[in-house]
């Protein structure tokens, strides 16, 4: 695990030199701080940087960037590649290896077989590669997009890097605001699959590739989870061993290293397995780590953390906070970030992070992935309810008609009813798609409250029926969960969760592991029809659940999920009150004028009477303000 960057300058005066490559890695030190790196091309266009996080092969050897031994090729890599010592056995016969890194193998793996090397790969990567001899760099992200990649490209000059913060080190970028992703940030709590909240700064969409050249751009699918298995050979009980054996494989090749790993553990079913899977697997205690709060302690899964710690003997971690330590790191989670994030759960995860690397461990397994390919959410199991109840008669009335409907119940209904199933009469009258990814922080029916500038309206509309267009691309006869584990794949779990789980765990240094989204695995539940995937709608995760039976205690798998929260509702409405108003109404980003002060009034009043919850929607508007003050 390390931190990546680089300059493609194509102009006829090339500013690419090693002191700017160096400071470009010093911003990132966090992801790296074992050693770092810099290469530039002999005729000065093309350079890359790198900050080393030494996981596998710890000696001199595992450096970046690295050269293969003809000079055609160099790489720099941030990420695992778990099957490395596989694809190796397949290399060695024409290749003599240096040292037992799995960037060299990545570099012999593409002399041999081009791009198809990355369908070899199983594990999470952003990949940097120069040819020298065609004067081309490709750029690569993961199948599930587990690794950033960020770059900017203009007038001949592209700059990439693991963090948006190593790109804007570079004097011609300059640092804008990306007023068009304003209102995918507000809806999806982050912004979307191709683009940034700073202007001209876009991403690498996971599972694609780049070619840059003099002469073109050029971006490319190599993978998708669709269509790999035909699972109507599969009955319930299979689908539950395969699952199992999936995950059993994905767990253990994780555990690849050289150096301390643990896992995080909640007490939930996700991370419970993990521990249990990994118990299999080990000779001695795993290091499990668990954060609480203080005085909260309807908060906790405490109890459930230390269940399940006794049970499988493990060396157990704790660590509690409350409104004062979480306060103290706003500002630096906003940096941290890169983009802003509007999860809360960014909080409790920096101190799980920091307690973890304290403790000398430099690699964890974590649980995401799961409940979007289980159907863990409680609003996924009751929008997959009414998708099929309310919204299945409603839909088809002709648009005309659904308008009228909607024009005249929509001041009604302002008073007395949720705004999301407002917004579902919205989507509908409008023929948008009933699912989004994941439930809106900001609806498109809020937005038109809460943004001044109404000319940007309507664009997560546009993004998610982007996506659905992919999804008729590539599998017309998608049933409707699998289209939302899609969805969910390209925007929530991409962009906002793995993105949370790798600025933060990076933050300390810290390498993160994702058992649950091994692109097998992921491949196998795609393939399961809504029967398969929810034979009994009123159990949540029912494969999961039934599959882990015999390993986790009855109690621990058939609980309440509580899910790994920030109180952030109690404290928006006690200590971080003034706070709030004060960062909403007079912070640099509320000059600009963007948001309605008379929403936000009526928004921070509903909270602080209780008349509504609303923590999560504030926090999710402050820490867009704070990001601003430290970008801008």
């Amino acid at each position: 695990m390390c931190g990546i960057a680089g300059i493609l300058d194509l102009r006829s005066q090339s500013k690419c030199d090693l002191d700017l490559l160096k400071k470009m890695s010093d911003i990132i030190t966090h992801r790296g701080p074992d050693s770092d790196g810099q290469w530039i091309s002999s005729n000065k266009i093309m350079g890359m940087s790198f900050r080393r996080l030494s996981i596998i092969d710890l000696s001199e050897n595992g450096t970046q960037p690295m050269t293969s031994p003809d000079g055609r090729y160099t790489i720099s890599f941030n990420g695992e590649i778990y099957n490395h010592q596989e694809i190796r056995r397949e290399l060695e016969s024409e290749f003599t290896y240096r040292g037992n890194s799995d960037t060299e193998t990545i570099l012999y793996g593409f002399q041999k077989y081009g791009k198809d090397i990355f369908q070899k790969m199983h594990g999470m990567w952003g990949i940097a590669i120069w040819d020298n001899l065609e004067k081309k760099l490709l750029l690569c992200r993961d199948r599930v997009g587990i690794k950033p990649l960020y770059y900017y490209h203009k007038d001949g000059l592209l700059v990439y890097g693991s963090e948006i913060k190593s790109i804007l080190t570079h004097p011609d970028i300059k640092t804008e605001l990306n007023l068009n992703e304003l209102p995918n940030y507000l809806n999806y709590g982050m912004s979307s699959k191709n683009e940034s909240l700073f202007g001209n700064i876009q991403k690498l969409e996971s599972a694609h590739f780049m070619e840059i050249s003099s002469t073109e751009i050029r971006k490319q699918r190599y993978w998708h989870p669709f269509d790999k298995y035909d699972s109507s050979q599969y009955n319930q009980k299979d689908v539950q061993n395969k699952v199992m054996d999936l995950l059993r494989d994905s767990v253990k090749s994780r555990m690849m290293s050289d150096v301390p790993f643990g896992v995080f553990l909640s007490g939930g079913i996700d991370s419970s397995l993990n521990v249990a899977l990994m118990a299999e697997l080990m000779d001695r205690p795993i290091d499990s780590f668990t954060v609480g709060f203080k005085e909260l302690e309807k908060f906790n899964e405490l109890e459930y953390a230390r269940k399940i710690s006794k049970k499988f003997h493990t060396n157990h971690h704790e660590v509690l906070i409350d409104e004062k330590d979480s306060f103290s790191i706003l500002s630096d989670l906003a940096w941290h970030e890169d983009e802003p994030n509007s999860d809360p759960v960014c909080i409790p995860l920096y101190f799980l992070s920091k307690l973890t690397k304290e403790s000398g461990t430099t690699v964890i397994q974590v649980g995401e992935g799961s409940d979007e390919q289980f159907v863990g959410y409680k609003w996924m199991l009751q929008g997959y309810k009414f998708f099929n109840s309310l919204w299945s008669l409603y839909n088809p009335i002709p648009k005309v008609l659904k308008k009228g409907i909607y024009a005249l119940s929509k001041p009604i209904m302002k008073s007395f009813v949720p705004s999301l199933a407002i917004e579902y009469m919205r989507r509908s009258s409008n023929n948008e798609p009933f699912y989004w990814s994941g439930v809106s922080v900001f609806s498109q029916y809020d937005q038109e409250s809460l943004l001044s500038d109404k000319k940007i309206l309507g664009k997560p509309a546009e993004y998610a029926l982007s996506i659905y267009k992919e999804i008729e691309a590539l599998s017309p006869n998608a049933d409707y969960l699998q289209k939302v584990l899609y969805l969910e794949l390209k925007q929530r779990l991409a962009e906002l969760l793995l993105m949370r789980v790798d600025k933060i765990t990076m933050a300390h240094s810290l390498e993160s592991r994702v058992p649950f989204l091994d692109h097998r695995l992921l491949e196998f539940t795609t393939s399961l029809n809504e029967k398969q995937r929810m034979p009994d709608t009123s159990i949540s995760k029912f494969i999961l659940k039934k599959s882990v039976k015999d390993i986790l205690p009855h109690d621990v798998i058939y609980r309440k999920k509580m899910g790994f929260a920030a109180p952030v509702d109690n404290w928006f409405r006690g200590p971080w009150e003034k706070f709030a108003e004060d960062r909403l109404f007079h912070s640099s980003f509320a000059k600009l004028g963007l948001l309605d002060n008379d929403y936000l009034k009526s928004m921070l009043k509903a909270h602080q009477n209780e008349k509504s919850k609303l923590g999560s929607k504030i926090y999710s508007l402050v820490n867009l303000t704070l990001w601003y003050d430290r970008f801008f």
